[in-house]
């Protein structure tokens, strides 16, 4: 039997996966940075709305960046690189993965959750890009940091393999990557504004109207029409689905906008600049909002409705997401004006 591998690797928990990878291998690599300084850096923060787009047979609805894209971001400052594999055969993908181990090499993964066997049974579903990082192997399981557990895990190499593996869509096809350049003095400064003027532009200068704060009004003015336009059955089935991807997929809508906001403070102390902190309540607020949606829309799917919980009431609360991310994201990118 092959010596177990340990790297002395520091398990983080966190909120979101593809931003507790990052925060946690950057970390790693000696650079001192929360989830959220690399949610916001990455700029992980988005909204998308695409009826063209089917998950489960029902339309795609997004709160974050393409998956992805928040590490691709991180491999194009200054001084970082960021070594990206694919694999055709799972053969190959766990070679290299036990080869860069063997180096002293913790490896981001992108997997399937439905895969992997220390996932209670009842959050294991059918979503392929979730991250987590290797840290080495004892016997036939590998030591897995994933962000998303309180405590590094243990998973056997045929189940890890499976997951690498999984067919459908976004397919990890064994996807692995590490940092093999971090440069700890990389300019913080420039990387927060350029992080938060991409954000901005995302959100308030898409050119479709199914993205950003026009997405969201998209969805409120299709949502309120549901019923009418699909009856009571299926319009309950499109409700639930805006919540599971709100609420079970990655940290949800609410949950991303806490995660900017906590960026937002962080950068605000960090360059001695209130209006980000001001900002940061007002996506606080937003934030809120969503919860506040979620709960509604999860009483309404489960006929168990409050007085006032319609399907017109909770459009509404999307209106008003809109209207306070609209506020936070304008000031934000006067700000970036005048920090440029």
């Amino acid at each position: 039997m092959a010596e177990p591998i340990r790297i002395d690797f520091r398990h983080r928990q966190s909120a979101h996966c593809e931003s507790g990878v990052a925060a946690n291998l950057l970390n790693h690599q000696g650079i001192e940075l929360s989830e959220a300084m690399a949610f916001g850096i990455g700029a992980g923060l988005f909204f998308g709305y695409f009826p063209f787009i089917r998950i489960n047979h029902l339309p795609l609805v997004t709160y974050r960046a393409a998956a992805g894209g928040l590490l691709k971001r991180f491999s194009r400052l200054p001084g970082f690189n960021l070594s990206r594999q694919t694999f055709s055969s799972a053969g190959q993908a766990m070679a290299e993965l036990d080869s860069r181990l063997a180096q002293s090499i913790p490896v981001g993964l992108q997997t399937g959750v439905f895969w992997l066997p220390y996932f209670p049974k009842a959050l294991r579903f059918h979503f392929n890009a979730h991250n987590l990082v290797v840290y080495g192997k004892e016997g036939d399981n590998y030591l897995i940091s994933d962000p998303v557990f309180p405590e590094p895990v243990l998973c056997p190499a045929e189940d890890l393999a499976r997951a690498r593996f999984a067919s459908g869509t976004l397919a990890p096809k064994g996807k692995m990557y590490h940092f093999s350049r971090a440069d700890r003095d990389f300019d913080r400064r420039l990387a927060i504004i350029e992080g938060i003027d991409s954000v901005c532009s995302m959100m308030l200068k898409g050119i479709f109207p199914l993205i950003g704060v026009r997405g969201i009004r998209f969805l409120a003015g299709r949502l309120c029409r549901w019923p009418e336009r699909l009856g009571a059955e299926k319009a309950a089935l499109h409700l639930g689905h805006v919540v599971r991807m709100q609420e079970e997929i990655g940290t949800g809508g609410g949950g991303f906008r806490f995660i900017y906001a906590a960026f937002l403070q962080e950068s605000g102390i960090l360059l001695g600049d209130q209006s980000l902190r001001t900002c940061a309540s007002t996506l606080q607020a937003a934030g809120d909002r969503w919860r506040e949606f979620a709960a509604m829309a999860a009483r309404i799917c489960k006929s168990r409705p409050k007085a006032d919980d319609t399907y017109a009431a909770a459009a509404d609360h999307i209106r008003q997401c809109a209207v306070m991310e609209t506020q936070a994201f304008n000031s934000l990118r006067d700000w970036v004006r005048g920090a440029s």
